[in-house]
């Protein structure tokens, strides 16, 4: 179960809040799964997370193609075609994609493209670099974006080309911090840093992969007020909804979705963004801009 909201939020969630991060999985039968996936998903429906988002208030989202697919983006694809207008996507593509599929997925709301350098094995920096600037240079004659989901040690290596870039870059999770290691550590320090000359955007989503603690993830706190601090105009927000569960790689078993607190997420932000005007900027205005939302 992943749509449980214990608690009030905490503060009046403004109108046009976006959760810029979620999936989608649908009938496996429909929508089958890559044969080199990590984990092997179960239905998670966007009517199912339409309910969610209304009851948080939130009408915006940004869907992310999960790992899971691969390149294959028809189940976002097809989830963007059921709410245009409120919906924004980000997807995941290969060499082989024709320019017509992303003449198609603009149209939809496409507006980035994603590079999981953490699911199916962390590669090395000199891949991983080559990798960053073919997708730039891929997405950037249509203004698109790049995001990376990528670990701290790897983080470290690729600012320099990250600074070099032509498009945004877009950090998941909070650049894969641990709340163990405080708000200065590794990786982090860098994220900070290249945030607060604009060099990225940030996603202070995923808190739980960043705390050590199995609910509230009071932990991650302060490294979300690091992060907002160095740049509250390049900071967004995300629920990361169905809460995938750990799997490992190489090993595509069925993953389980876990059970977190989706009001305490908001709550969350709440706490580490006390102010209102704050708040709207990373539920609303940042996302706006980011994902072209219209004003």
């Amino acid at each position: 179960m992943t749509d449980i909201m214990t608690g009030a939020i905490g503060f009046d969630v403004p109108p046009l809040a976006c959760d810029c991060h979620m999936h989608v999985f649908g009938a496996p039968d429909r929508y089958p799964p890559a044969a080199t996936r990590a984990y092997t998903p179960t239905e998670a429906p966007l009517a199912r997370y339409r309910a969610l988002a209304t009851a948080l208030g939130l009408q915006r989202v940004v869907l992310v193609q999960p790992s899971a697919y691969g390149t294959d983006n028809a189940c976002m694809l097809d989830a963007l075609r059921t709410l245009p207008g409120a919906t924004r996507g980000v997807a995941v593509i290969d060499d082989a994609t024709p320019e017509a599929a992303l003449d198609e997925m603009q149209r939809l709301g496409v507006r980035g493209i994603r590079l999981n350098l953490v699911s199916n094995g962390i590669p090395d920096a000199a891949e991983a670099t080559a990798a960053l600037r073919a997708a730039a240079a891929r997405v950037a004659p249509r203004g698109w974006h790049v995001q990376i989901f990528v670990p701290p040690t790897l983080l470290q290596a690729l600012v320099p080309a990250i600074r070099a870039l032509p498009v945004p870059v877009v950090i998941d999770h909070m650049g894969g911090a641990d709340a163990r290691l405080g708000a200065s550590q590794p990786g982090l320090d860098e994220l900070v840093a290249l945030l607060a000359e604009g060099g990225c955007w940030v996603k202070v989503s995923g808190a739980n992969r960043v705390s050590r603690q199995p609910a509230g993830f009071a932990d991650a706190r302060p490294i979300m007020r690091a992060l907002i601090a160095a740049n509250p105009e390049r900071v967004v927000w995300g629920t990361d909804w169905p809460h995938i569960g750990p799997h490992d790689v190489g090993a595509p078993k069925t993953v389980i979705y876990m059970p977190h607190d989706n009001a305490g997420l908001l709550r969350l932000l709440g706490e580490a963004a006390p102010d209102a005007q704050l708040r709207r900027r990373i539920l609303v205005d940042n996302p706006q801009r980011l994902y072209g939302f219209d004003a």
